[in-house]
């Protein structure tokens, strides 16, 4: 798991160093010394971005945000009622949960090894490598183009894509009008039924009855804009499951009365990917929205937990694979004591204590846990001594051996790592043409 240093905590949550120094020793934040500095994991941080944020703002209050220390006409801050959110979270007990989310099942399993062709265009926002529109691809869907400022991705985007990637700080005008005009010469004049994105959430907090959107929700704010200035029949938007449970619900809330107030109802819950033939239990929260009136559909899970396709069935026949760069696959070379700790590690446990995701071994006869790259902290392998290679975790994401990765190894990681898994895209892209009427 990912270990941060005091500053970089400071960096992250906007505040003064000082401010999270209190923090640490009220005991609001936890942090642990090593090697003469505290640092704070992972864990720690999201569940004080959640719950540890101060419960008012007031000019004495110690717990401002350096951007609330420039003055009450500070226009970085924007503050959001809240009071309507609490009350219909206390009248709605247990509402984040998949259960009891107001979901309309989609049955996609009579299209999954007979998708036909659609019509239907994407943009996809955010796109990464693109898990998430090689997924909407496999569902039928033409891809029309894909936006990112990481340099790599972009690299392997291009690489595997017919449609354009266009680069850039999506923030800046002329990064969007780029965009605008990509998609204007792509589509030609067709119409564009579907932006997918999925964008960071780290900037909202809470103070008293209100959100706290900080500059860092730029994103979120863009691809609300660009989705009221486009105009798709569809929105999509996925998000890892914690936003759910964030501010207890409020930050979910208020996704869906955003895209309500631009015309678009939406329905969200959480997948899981392995119900999709991915060998992975990744889940993610999916939003999906539609201005036209129609069901909002999800699709339902094909298979149950005893038929998911298991690591072993993924991986088993790269064990004896020779290193091979052109596939992405380049083992890690460790020291001696390191690949004794590595076969010592219990299927599913993490080499080391107080990680949760980070170098954590992957069970052999079960589903992968989630795959990431955490820093350094790769997945171990369940039957060799080493890390995961870069197509090993592309395998455990369900994408197709033929899809390749661009740049370093490090960088290959992060891209794959960070990737919606195919398949997930693929089950999302065949509900959203069910819904649509578009599945033959």
């Amino acid at each position: 798991m990912t270990a941060y240093t005091l500053d970089m905590v400071a960096d992250r949550l906007n505040l003064s160093l000082k401010i999270v120094r209190r923090y640490v020793a009220s005991g609001a934040l936890v942090a642990y010394k090593e090697h003469s500095r505290y640092v704070v994991y992972e864990n720690d941080l999201k569940d004080f971005e959640q719950t540890g944020k101060p419960q008012s703002v007031k000019a004495d209050n110690p717990h401002l945000s350096k951007s609330a220390h420039k003055g009450a006409d500070n226009t970085q801050l924007l503050l959001f009622d809240l009071a309507p959110y609490v009350s219909e979270r206390k009248a709605r007990p247990g509402k984040n949960s998949a259960s009891s989310d107001n979901v309309n099942w989609a049955d996609i399993s009579p299209y999954w090894n007979n998708t036909t062709h659609s019509e239907l265009t994407f943009i996809d926002l955010f796109c990464g490598a693109g898990g998430l529109s090689r997924g909407l691809e496999m569902a039928g869907l033409n891809g029309i183009c894909g936006l990112d400022f990481f340099k790599e991705a972009g690299m392997t985007y291009r690489r595997n894509f017919k449609h354009p990637f266009v680069y850039g700080d999506i923030t800046q005008p002329e990064i969007k009008k780029k965009l605008y005009d990509t998609v204007a010469e792509q589509l030609g004049g067709r119409h564009l039924n579907l932006i997918s994105g999925g964008f960071p959430c780290q900037g909202f907090s809470m103070a008293g009855n209100r959100i706290v959107d900080d500059p860092r929700n730029s994103l979120y704010k863009e691809m609300l804009e660009i989705v009221r200035t486009l105009q798709p029949d569809f929105v999509l938007c996925e998000n890892v499951k914690g936003l759910r449970s964030m501010l207890g619900g409020a930050v979910e809330k208020k996704i869906i009365d955003d895209y309500k107030a631009i015309g678009y109802e939406m329905n969200v819950t959480t997948l899981c990917a392995a119900d999709y033939y991915t060998p992975q239990k990744r889940e993610r929260v999916i939003f999906v929205g539609n201005r036209l009136g129609l069901k909002n559909f999800h699709p339902r899970p094909i298979l149950s937990p005893e038929h998911y396709i298991t690591t072993g069935q993924a991986i088993g026949d790269l064990v004896d694979h020779p290193a091979d760069p052109a596939f992405n696959h380049v083992p890690t070379q460790h020291n001696a004591e390191m690949q004794r700790r590595i076969m010592m590690c219990p299927e599913g446990e993490s080499l080391y204590k107080g990680y949760s995701d980070a170098w954590k071994k992957c069970p052999w006869n079960e589903a992968s846990c989630t795959v990431k790259e955490n820093h350094g902290g790769v997945n171990l392998h369940p039957k060799l001594p080493r890390v995961l290679t870069a197509r090993e975790m592309a395998r455990l994401q369900s994408f197709p051996d033929d899809f390749v990765f661009e740049g370093p190894k490090n960088k290959q990681l992060v891209q794959i790592g960070n990737a919606v898994p195919c398949l997930l895209g693929k089950a999302i892209g065949l509900a959203i043409r069910k819904s649509m009427a578009d599945l033959e």
